[in-house]
């Protein structure tokens, strides 16, 4: 095996770096030691609590050619960042050694593969431990220098297995392969990350093709899977693309050097290839790994149809409340009583804070609500309805409050509408004085604004949303009691406050005056 110094450097990829080849080392390799039967431990130069301490810039610390593990002492610590167990066969460490630091002299293979930038192979003792185990260390190159050794560990007892099976013949084999890869710095894939849904286990099933896609070993598991979609007999020595599974995933793996996904569904059965180019020799080869995602997929249909249920229901409710609403202002039209016909427009106006959400909810897929898109809404809708181009009232919207759940976003939502109505109704009495003259017909008066109403929503601390309405206008009367006085919005924003959010509730005189400010604060844990 050539010096890392002499291996080709694989072109750069974007936001790369050797932490994030080690990451998705990590991710990859419950899959090599499944294959190797073995324990897989993660060494770096150093001392070090976990992955995340390791530089960016640990390739770069040496000039290009000089690795600077090699300068490493028998004195030397070196520390374990990562550590699997194997599925498919008996575990050496039962303990968690992620965050353990030795010195170089007691891993000498290991501190070997580090210096030498090649695979080393050997028995020797167990550190923490005094018995012996069959070690691999492979070098984890990454532009062209080792950063990191991966140790592949087991018991001699299962090395010296006199006549292993095809399967465990046919497993380290394949484990032989990737580690020649990883050395060479072309596994794990350069730019390629792993799937929501994580990698197929080898217990799965898996099956070896040759660079005509020829199958040349299939596992009994693998075999099982593919007679579930339909392939029966014997698939070793049939060409992939004459057994029919759709898509195909190996000739992309093996064209272009990447792994290549795919799912082939069969009556009610979905399974699920993952095929990986084997790149250690100039011939490319493909590991398929099988995976039977029927249940999965089951559940995904039942999301998709269950979020579309409720959306539609959301939907439904907003079509009904805005039904209401028409009807009320109908009956608000026909009413000779202004008194009657400002209390239906309240009552309109309650029912739309409430749609509002709704309406939102029907969009999204999730049952959370940006509760600053509502409160924006809300105001300009308030902004519109309640105020009259001659004599304008001024709002401006100040929102940090994020995503919150669809019930917490409707109480709070008709809290702002009932507070909103409040600031005009109070603050501004003059307002109504002009809209009875715009009734009359009255001359155009001066257009600039009466006054101003501010919404300000915020997260003073982790666990705490703070709503705050402010006005500047004629400000509370002298002896206020929030738990006492006020009307029918007051008593709607004190019980949704105190029972449905758990929170508080207070109007006081604005500091400097004029005006007045209502101030309602939500424990999160409440809402989360």
């Amino acid at each position: 095996m050539r010096a890392p110094a002499d291996r080709p450097r694989p072109a750069p990829h974007a936001h790369d770096s050797p932490r994030e080849h080690l990451r998705r080392l990590m991710a990859w390799w419950s899959l090599l030691a499944d294959l190797s039967f073995s324990d897989l431990l993660l060494f770096v130069p150093g001392q070090l609590n976990s992955l995340d301490e390791l530089p960016d810039d640990t390739a770069g610390t040496a000039p290009h050619g000089e690795n600077p593990t090699r300068r490493l002492g028998s004195d030397a610590q070196i520390t374990v960042i990562g550590q699997i167990r194997p599925t498919t066969g008996r575990t050496l460490y039962r303990d968690d050694h992620v965050g353990l630091c030795v010195t170089a002299s007691e891993r000498p293979l290991v501190s070997e593969a580090f210096a030498r930038g090649v695979i080393v192979t050997g028995e020797g003792l167990r550190v923490p431990g005094d018995r012996r185990a069959r070690i691999t260390a492979v070098p984890v190159t990454y532009d062209g220098e080792t950063i990191a050794v991966m140790s592949s560990e087991v018991t001699p007892r299962f090395t010296d297995i006199r006549d292993p099976g095809e399967l465990e013949r046919t497993y380290i084999a394949t484990f032989g392969r990737l580690a020649r890869m990883v050395a060479a710095g072309s596994f794990p894939y350069r730019g390629v990350d792993i799937a929501g849904e994580g990698t197929p286990r080898v217990g799965d099933g898996l099956f070896l093709t040759d660079e005509t896609t020829r199958i040349g070993f299939a596992s009994p598991n693998a075999v099982s899977a593919l007679h579930r979609i339909g392939v029966g007999g014997n698939v070793q020595g049939r060409r992939v693309r004459d057994l029919d599974l759709g898509p195909d995933v190996v000739g992309r793996a093996m064209s272009g050097g990447i792994p290549a996904v795919g799912e082939v569904e069969h009556r009610s059965v979905t399974v699920q290839l993952q095929a990986l180019p084997l790149t250690d020799t100039p011939v490319r080869n493909a590991l398929v790994l099988l995976r039977d995602v029927t249940e999965l997929r089951r559940r995904d249909r039942l999301l998709i149809s269950k979020d579309a249920t409720i959306r539609e229901i959301h939907h439904r409710v907003t079509n009904n409340l805005q039904t209401v609403s028409s009807l009320l202002r109908i009956q608000a039209r026909r009413l000779e009583s202004r008194e009657a016909n400002r209390a239906l427009e309240e009552a309109v106006r309650r029912i739309r804070a409430i749609a509002l959400v709704h309406q939102t909810l029907s969009s999204e897929t999730t049952d959370d609500v940006d509760f600053c898109d509502v409160a924006e809404t809300l105001t300009e809708t308030m902004r519109q309805s309640i105020t009259f181009p001659e004599r304008p009232i001024e709002f401006t919207v100040s929102c940090e409050a994020g995503m919150l759940r669809s019930q917490t976003a409707t109480s709070l939502a008709v809290v702002l509408n009932e507070l909103l109505q409040n600031a005009v109704d109070h603050a501004f009495p003059q307002l109504w004085e002009i809209e009875d003259q715009a009734l009359e017909a009255a001359p155009a008066l001066d257009e600039s604004p009466i006054g101003r109403v501010e919404v300000e929503i915020s997260r003073p601390s982790a666990d705490l949303l703070s709503m705050v309405v402010r006005d500047d206008g004629v400000g509370i009367p002298p002896g206020y009691d929030t738990e006492r006085s006020g009307g029918l919005g007051t008593s709607i924003v004190r019980a949704l406050c105190g029972a449905d959010l758990g929170g508080t509730f207070e109007v006081r005189r604005r500091m400097p005056p004029p005006g007045s400010e209502a101030v309602v604060q939500i424990p999160l844990r409440t809402i989360a």
